[in-house]
């Protein structure tokens, strides 16, 4: 009957892999009938429970696990995992402590509570558990990665750009372009195809730094871009080409290929070093006259909103605004005139007869960010949420004011800043008070619509 057991909890467990969630349920049900005290069965089920988004079932399974088998780092790490997803972090952190205690050797172990507590912004403590990671396990790259965030959350460019060399995503690319990575050699010469990255708005960021490669005597330099970005990239002062991802491939190849957020790192950037030559994209004068058409004269000063982003990013849920309600409070400012830039996610709402304030709808009528870019230019004021809008902005010149949550800020707006080094003079911060909330934000930032209207 162990045997048995054994047996259905192994095909249990390739379900799982395989993302069969039903089937792997099943087995591994059927493999406790048989032996109820197998913790890896309870555990794997409680995964399985996890993933298929039933959690209260998972944790019964978690604590059924536990229990049998109290010193299992992993299983220990995985509950402590589905407590913090659902914010109960001094559980989860109580559970993490038993994962390390059980196993002071786990690089993992000590790198998700690493990420606990730098959530809690309890960031020196976070710094110390990826170091311990590093020292026990050096080719364990997840606690580089994390401790990169923490490092450039504080400026410490240095060695969080060193770090940021760590992340594990650029595989498929580089197998793609089967081209040889830059690593900062000298690029007298050379040519040089900067490729695409992560979201939108870090190949607007981070596409800065064309110049400064054509500075280093690089020959050519191109960017490779997702679609809806390459006729905007191709305003870029010295980009030499831009191709869209499944253009056709040219002729003649590149020496070195280079993901954008390496640029930093190999071109030394520092925080009083960023290169901030503001603005380094144009719109298009002919859109700016047809979109300056379409948005209509009147008075009052012109405020593009922004208040969602791609539902698929990771911290979405608190960067996102639930609703275009939540700006409910600058419906009785005088002298402003709404514009919605908003695409996918809450486009809807702009059309929506029971919006808090009158608002014209523009982003059902985007096609790519060529049209995004007019649009900006014909505005006063973008605000919007932390999503490609904002670099957008900054990248045009145009003031952006940019609403933050306090969880997980992203690492590129730095820590205790209502400024941007990387956009000066353009980007205001706007960021939820401690334990988060967007009242207050809302509030401030109505206060400060109040006064920009005036002006």
């Amino acid at each position: 009957m162990a045997d048995d057991a054994e047996a259905l909890f192994a095909a249990g467990t390739r379900r799982l892999s395989d993302g069969d969630l039903a089937a792997a349920e099943t087995l591994l049900r059927e493999s406790l009938r048989l032996a109820p005290t197998l913790a890896e069965a309870h555990a794997n089920l409680a995964l399985t429970l996890e993933q298929a988004g039933r959690l209260a079932d998972a944790e019964a399974s978690y604590r059924q696990a536990v229990a049998l088998a109290p010193g299992q780092c992993q299983i220990l790490v995985n509950y402590a995992g589905l407590l913090a997803s659902q914010r109960r972090f001094a559980e989860a952190e109580r559970i993490y402590l038993r994962a390390v205690q059980a196993d002071p050797q786990s690089a993992q172990a000590w790198t998700h509570l690493g990420v606990l507590l730098a959530s809690c912004k309890r960031e020196a403590e976070a710094e110390q558990c990826y170091r311990t990671a590093m020292a026990l396990a050096p080719e364990f790259a997840n606690a580089r990665f994390n401790l990169a965030y923490v490092l450039l959350r504080q400026g410490r460019y240095a060695e969080g750009w060193e770090c940021m060399e760590a992340r594990n995503w650029l595989a498929a690319t580089e197998q793609a372009l089967a081209l040889p990575r830059w690593h900062g050699q000298a690029l007298a010469g050379k040519s040089l195809l900067i490729g695409p990255e992560a979201g939108h708005g870090d190949m607007i960021q981070f596409c800065r730094y064309v110049p400064l490669l054509k500075a280093a005597g690089a020959r050519r330099v191109s960017v490779l871009c997702h679609p809806p970005l390459a006729r905007l990239l191709r305003t870029l002062p010295g980009v030499d080409e831009v191709l869209a991802v499944g253009d056709p491939a040219p002729a003649d190849s590149w020496d070195y290929w280079t993901p954008p957020l390496s640029l930093p790192h190999h071109l030394q950037t520092r925080l009083e070093t960023i290169p901030a030559d503001i603005p380094y994209l144009a719109a298009e004068p002919a859109l700016v006259a047809a979109w300056a058409a379409r948005m209509g004269d009147g008075a009052g000063r012109r405020v593009g909103l922004v208040w969602k982003g791609n539902p698929r990013f990771e911290n979405d849920s608190e960067r996102s605004l639930p609703s275009l309600h939540t700006l409910a409070p600058l419906a009785g400012i005088p002298g402003l005139r709404f514009y919605s830039l908003q695409k996918g996610a809450g486009e809807d709402e702009a059309g929506d007869p029971g919006r808090p304030f009158s608002i014209v709808d523009l982003g059902s009528r985007i096609a790519d960010f060529t049209d995004t870019a007019a649009i900006i230019a014909n505005l006063d004021l973008l605000i919007t949420v932390d999503t490609a809008a904002a670099h957008l902005a900054g990248a045009l010149g145009k003031p952006c004011w940019v609403l933050l949550p306090d969880y997980q800020t992203d690492w590129r707006w730095l820590a205790g800043r209502d400024d941007s080094p990387w956009y000066p003079g353009v980007v205001r911060l706007f960021r939820q008070p401690a334990g988060g909330g967007w009242s207050p934000v809302i509030a401030a930032l109505a206060a400060a619509l109040t006064g920009f209207a005036a002006a």
